[in-house]
């Protein structure tokens, strides 16, 4: 009898790769996460989603979620849980252990429908991508939206595969909660829809499970008319809705008038790519791997069974979302480019840039690995952000506290704490203990409220910030109220800081010719 043969040292590292990896990249992006969480200060948009959900009832907060761009999940779930804690890094908690378990999803999702090794490189990029670590690491909708949409897509080919009725119930829901949680999902929807109703007429399924796929589309069809009639319609038309469009996201809307529709699609997919890796010639080359991972999975025959989708199945999913907001960016009603807005594109980027890779064979195995741990440590430890950004040594919870501590041995009781709107958000979080940003006596341009010890002066929501040549005019009807006899300290904190030099250099004209910076992206300093 021969002798059996033993694996050869390397066949035994690549089992062991191929066991363990997928634990160990999960563990070792979940600490990331939650080093990064525990580490900063709030920014503006985090703080203001802790102030809406501070509310005396679920009911108030349901309501102060309409004043946003976002359905309301968020603001109810935030409301519950900042009773049990409202420290920094217990409210984003459900943000890290969501965006972590998103990364799971996709990788089960991936083992099934394609390969392991496709998998876990899927989930290396997934959950290393600087974008990604830092919107699971923020008190926003895009943790949790990644994540019931990748479980989403796992249930659904898993009922498929099944014929489970109770699985393909699990994906609709799941779904449906994508939707109250970020409006994107009606794109994801779209495309999960047409995706389904392809593999379910590719494969024979029970009749009880293609009535509880229709009986899903109805659901999540319902609950988007809902939330267009009682929010969509309303939010749409509102003066700070069309200032958003024109401002910030303008870029990533086609103005036909203005552009080449060419150079818009060509453009808004290069700085789409940069948003998930942060990295010029990295993010050129996850484009590049994407266009060749679609190519490739359209030229692909075979598949390994009738119940998995087929490779042009999974191309048509993989694509489709792009497709699909590429439209509403022409169409002027969804945004596509480098913003976080488009951040569940990723749940389709990732996959497709993993298919491109996993026909690359080096002679070396260990070379591919390498590889994509290399440009995963480039793109984080090189990072070039696009839009507002706050670096990880200037959003430090020692400078905030430093701020904060400075300003109340500095600044008389009474005293007058000027802000403009993204910083009384924080001001609000950090010292008013209370939303001063949204309620209050109108002044001119701001709203005066109490805070602690001091009266807070903060700009109007639609003014967002202050700016050099309106600063002054602010100021001048801020001195005709009964406040000008008080001291006034400008404290300033948030994205905008840095953005802002001729603002900083005017501060000089109003006694502040030296500004206590901390860090620098927050400033505090005596003008009165």
């Amino acid at each position: 009898m021969a002798a059996t043969q033993q694996p050869s040292t390397r066949m035994k590292a690549t089992l062991w790769l191929e066991r363990y990896a997928p634990g160990l990249i999960i563990v070792a992006g979940l600490v990331v996460r939650l080093i990064s969480a525990h580490s900063k200060f709030l920014n503006a948009d985090e703080a203001m989603h802790y102030l809406l959900a501070m509310q005396p009832s679920v009911s108030d907060a349901y309501r102060a979620s309409l004043g946003t761009a976002h359905p309301p999940l968020l603001i109810l779930l935030l409301h519950y849980w900042e009773m049990i804690s409202r420290s920094e890094f217990f409210l984003r908690l459900p943000s890290v252990v969501a965006g972590t378990a998103a990364g799971w999803f996709l990788y089960a999702w991936l083992r099934d429908v394609r390969d392991r090794g496709t998998a876990v490189v899927a989930l290396a990029l997934f959950l290393f991508s600087p974008a990604l670590i830092y919107t699971s690491t923020e008190i926003r909708q895009y943790a949790l939206l990644l994540c019931f949409m990748s479980a989403a897509l796992y249930l659904l080919d898993r009922a498929i595969a099944t014929n489970s009725p109770m699985l393909l119930l699990s994906s609709g829901t799941l779904s449906c909660l994508a939707l109250v949680t970020h409006y994107c999902a009606l794109i994801f929807g779209l495309a999960a829809a047409i995706y389904g109703f392809i593999r379910i007429v590719s494969v024979r399924t029970r009749l009880s499970l293609r009535l509880i796929w229709l009986a899903v589309q109805l659901g999540f069809a319902t609950i988007a008319a809902f939330l267009w009639k009682t929010h969509i319609a309303i939010i749409r038309h509102r003066p700070l809705t069309q200032d958003v469009a024109e401002s910030y996201l303008r870029s990533s809307l086609f103005h036909p008038d203005e552009e080449n529709i060419f150079v818009f699609l060509g453009r808004a997919n290069l700085r789409l790519f940069h948003f998930f890796f942060s990295q010029g010639a990295i993010s050129i080359a996850g484009l590049l791997l994407f266009a060749i991972g679609i190519v490739l999975l359209f030229r692909e025959k075979s598949h390994t069974s009738s119940r998995d989708p087929s490779s042009r199945q999974l191309g048509v999913l993989l694509l489709l979302p792009f497709a699909i907001n590429s439209v509403t960016a022409l169409a002027g009603i969804y945004p596509y480019g480098g913003t976080r807005h488009d951040v569940y594109l990723a749940i389709f980027a990732v996959p497709t840039i993993a298919v491109a890779l996993g026909y690359w064979q080096p002679s070396r195995r260990w070379t591919k690995p390498v590889a994509v741990l290399i440009a995963l440590a480039v793109c984080n430890f090189t990072v070039i952000p696009a839009g507002a950004y706050i670096k990880p040594k200037n959003q430090r919870k020692e400078l905030m506290k430093q701020a904060v501590a400075y300003l109340s041995t500095s600044a008389a009781p009474g005293s007058i704490v000027l802000t403009d709107y993204e910083s009384g958000l924080l001001l609000s979080y950090y010292v008013c203990q209370k939303d001063i940003t949204h309620s209050g006596q109108p002044i001119g341009f701001f709203y005066h409220a109490q805070c602690g010890n001091y009266q807070s002066v903060s700009l109007l929501p639609r003014l967002w910030v202050f700016r050099a040549e309106t600063f002054p005019s602010q100021i001048s009807e801020l001195a005709k109220s009964s406040l000008e006899d008080h001291q006034v300290w400008l404290f300033q904190a948030g994205f905008i800081v840095d953005r802002e030099p001729e603002f900083q250099a005017l501060l000089a004209k109003y006694g502040c010719a030296e500004p206590r910076r901390f860090g620098a992206n927050i400033l505090v300093c005596k003008i009165q």
